[in-house]
């Protein structure tokens, strides 16, 4: 039985993170679709108001990991499963946690539209504004929150199959105890 946990620091900015980033993924996607819920632009503001702030945990969640050695994985995963783990783990990070808000300030950038983390703070623009680099930006930034969504929906079936089929503990180790 796997029972080792992650820091208290660790946990807490996993679930913060996991929060923000669901609650900013949620108001992209309503933003995106109801556009009489954002006729005014404040459900994009608040979208990118908290999808920016991602850039600055995850400085934070990688500095914290590189200090502080994850949970050893069960004995009974396989090393391929290990591999798999590790790899996916990555994926997030790079896809969810950097590419996506980064590409989303890129898309603001691209069409001189100012990005405010969680309302203090104003980043400067990545580019000069530009309707093509506009348009690129924002597909690539929709395609990859798509991506995102099946990746991190697939995060959450597997921490639900270790805990619920494997019962090895894996969950029980990122929850607060």
């Amino acid at each position: 039985m796997h029972s080792e946990h992650y820091t208290a620091t660790a946990k807490w900015l996993h679930w913060v993170m996991a929060a923000i980033w669901l609650g900013a993924w949620l108001l992209g996607f309503c933003a995106a679709h109801w556009h009489a819920i954002n006729s005014d632009h404040q459900v994009t503001f608040v979208h990118k108001a908290l999808a920016s702030s991602v850039l600055f945990l995850v400085v934070l969640r990688v500095a914290w990991r590189l200090t502080h050695s994850a949970p050893a994985l069960p004995a009974s995963m396989s090393p391929l499963m290990r591999k798999a783990a590790h790899y996916g783990h990555l994926l997030l990070y790079a896809v969810a946690l950097i590419a996506l808000p980064v590409s989303g300030w890129l898309w603001s950038s691209a069409g001189n539209h100012e990005v405010w983390v969680l309302g203090l703070l104003k980043l400067p623009p990545l580019v000069a504004p530009a309707e093509s680099t506009q348009h690129l930006a924002g597909l690539f930034h929709t395609y990859v929150a798509w991506l995102c969504g099946a990746l991190v929906g697939g995060h959450i079936l597997v921490a639900l199959k270790h805990h619920f089929v494997d019962r090895d503990g894996v969950l029980r180790g990122m929850l607060p105890r």
